[in-house]
């Protein structure tokens, strides 16, 4: 189409500063008749371009303007691609962006190459297990959120085998670098983590969007419905100062410090799904914390003592001089009840 030729026209000048007739020729790969007649169609149509006779003459847009075919500021750009760095790109966005780097002028296009090489994305922790990738379903479900397609969804929740369900995808949302599915299902509309989805199927039915539907608004809604049992319970202790920092690290806002009591200790408050999930949690500081209340966390620890103790207390010596056999515990605790998304 000659408009896709016009404009691949005026990116060439740009990227190059001056072009004769010739080179504009070979680089379209057209006849020399066509690309003069492009220039001059350019000209004729408002673009800053003008020709030049003589050594060293060409075709050159005035005073070397430069026209942002892509609508975005310097900042727009650079932030782009300091989000979408080569390092943690999928194949199709590195081409995307190749494309978009040959639209934008020159200076722009700097700024764009030198912000694509500023970051580095490593998609593991510190065992080398992935811990930023969505899983391998996550393409799948992408594509199901924009075609509006229904799909049956292998999910095994916390604690429960994987089974199938049939759901409406909506939106994919990120919390703390975790990938969460929104969907529409029988009970209404709930979060899937997709570290936990065993499965995608695209059944080809339409999806069945909720009226007025919004993704920002409804993540906000099923947010702030996981935060809410996140505070379900409270559990009263007392804690080594020293050990404040920690329970900040392990417990964030659901910590409260209050007042200070003899010998280095302090009041502590802490809020959970429940006091025995809160105490699980506590378990790992040992004597540097002693829950107060109420009886449900006390006893949770006092199991997870038993058990521990069971397994790892110190043997005693037999006659000949060696340990005796390691007896196992004869009934473990459940564990404690975890709280995420579906």
């Amino acid at each position: 189409m000659r408009a896709d030729r016009l404009v691949a026209t005026l990116l060439f000048l740009q990227a190059s500063g001056r072009a004769t007739v010739a080179e504009v020729a070979a680089e379209l790969e057209v006849s020399e008749r066509t690309a003069r007649r492009d220039l001059e169609a350019l000209a004729t149509a408002g673009v800053p371009v003008y020709s030049r006779r003589g050594r060293g003459g060409g075709w050159s847009l005035v005073g070397g303007a430069r026209t942002n075919l892509t609508g975005l500021t310097a900042d727009e750009i650079r932030a782009l691609f300091l989000l979408t760095g080569p390092s943690s790109a999928s194949p199709e966005l590195r081409t995307a962006l190749r494309k978009l780097v040959q639209a934008l002028p020159a200076p722009f296009r700097r700024d764009a190459e030198a912000a694509s090489r500023a970051t580095v994305t490593d998609g593991t922790d510190w065992s080398r297990t992935a811990v930023t990738a969505g899983g391998p379903h996550l393409d799948v479900l992408r594509n199901a959120v924009v075609a509006g397609t229904r799909v049956r969804l292998g999910y095994a929740g916390p604690g429960r085998p994987a089974g199938e369900r049939t759901v409406h995808p909506l939106g994919l949302a990120s919390k703390a670098g975790v990938e969460y599915l929104v969907a529409g299902t029988d009970r209404g509309l709930r979060t899937f983590r997709l570290s936990r989805v065993t499965s995608v199927t695209a059944t080809g039915d339409p999806v069945v969007r909720p009226a007025g539907f919004d993704l920002a608004t409804a993540w906000r809604s099923l947010a702030a419905r996981m935060e809410d049992r996140m505070h379900a319970a409270t559990v009263r202790a007392r804690a080594e100062a020293s050990a404040g920092p920690l329970l900040e690290r392990l417990f964030g806002d659901r910590l409260r410090v209050g007042a200070a009591l003899p010998e280095g200790w302090v009041e502590v408050e802490i809020d959970g799904p429940s006091p025995e999930v809160v105490a699980a949690q506590l378990a790992g500081l040992g004597a540097r914390v002693e829950v107060l209340a109420p009886p449900e966390a006390r006893e949770r620890l006092a199991g997870l003592a038993a058990e521990l103790a069971a397994v790892y207390g110190r043997p005693a010596a037999t006659d000949e001089g060696h340990a005796p056999a390691r007896r196992r515990p004869t009934a473990a605790a459940p564990p404690p009840t975890a709280v995420s998304a579906e």
